[in-house]
This record gives C-alpha cells, sequence and structure tokens, in this order.
C-alpha cells in the first residue's frame, strides 16, 4: 500500500528544535515532495518543497532562516529540520508527494500533491 508516514512531531518550548521525518513507501519517491503545516482555524500552507531529482529547495518567508528541509532518496525519507521554533509554527505538519513532473521549482500550494501523509502535530509553548 501507498504511504507517507510522518514522525518526530512534539512538544517543545520556544526557541527549540525539532526534525520532522516522513517515510514514503509503495510508491516512488516521487519528483516534488514537500511539508505544510495547517494550524487550528487556518488553511493549510506550504513549508518547503523539493525536488528529488536535485534542484532548488523552496522555503516560505515565514520560516526561511529556520527551517531546512532535506531528503534521503536511498531511505526514501524526507526531513524537515525546524529551528528557533516560535508559538506561531505550531500546527500539524503533513508530509506531500506529487506525481508531476516540474522541471526547476516544486509548487508551493496544495493543489498539485496526489499523495498525503496523516500529520504530526508540533506543539510551541511560549
Amino acid at each position: 500500500a501507498v504511504r507517507l508516514a510522518e514522525s518526530g512531531g512534539g512538544s517543545v518550548e520556544t526557541d527549540g528544535s525539532l526534525r520532522l521525518s516522513c517515510v514514503v513507501s509503495g510508491t516512488p519517491f516521487s519528483n516534488c515532495m514537500a511539508w505544510f503545516r495547517q494550524a487550528p482555524g487556518k488553511e493549510r500552507e506550504g513549508v518547503a518543497q523539493i525536488r528529488t531529482t536535485g534542484g532548488t529547495a523552496v522555503i516560505a518567508d515565514s520560516v526561511k532562516g529556520r527551517f531546512s528541509i532535506s531528503l534521503d532518496n536511498a531511505k526514501k525519507t524526507l526531513y524537515l529540520q525546524m529551528n528557533d521554533l516560535k508559538p506561531e509554527d505550531a500546527a500539524i505538519y503533513y508530509c506531500a508527494l506529487s506525481r508531476f513532473t516540474y522541471e526547476n521549482i516544486c509548487p508551493t500550494t496544495t493543489g498539485p500533491y496526489n499523495l498525503w501523509g496523516q500529520g504530526t502535530q508540533v506543539t510551541v509553548s511560549s
């Protein structure tokens, strides 16, 4: 079965760090992978995107300089390193995969992403 399994969420204090992981199984490690997040009462927003075949990673302005995205092709695992966490970063974080092929930069909106994980909760206390 096709599955995207996130892990690594939890509760931290402000300025703390977490590293999220997303293991892909049952499908090729697709061209574009991404992290999105959704806070209560808000729309799902893109956090970071990366091409599995090389190319530029895209980081949202709201987390630039604090978050980084990376991947291990051999392990079919996507990572999100989150440093200097703020209360406004609290959300459910989702891993997503797009089956479409993109030449350079991966899309930052949810529409092109076909497969989603169930999400992992991140809580940041002040």
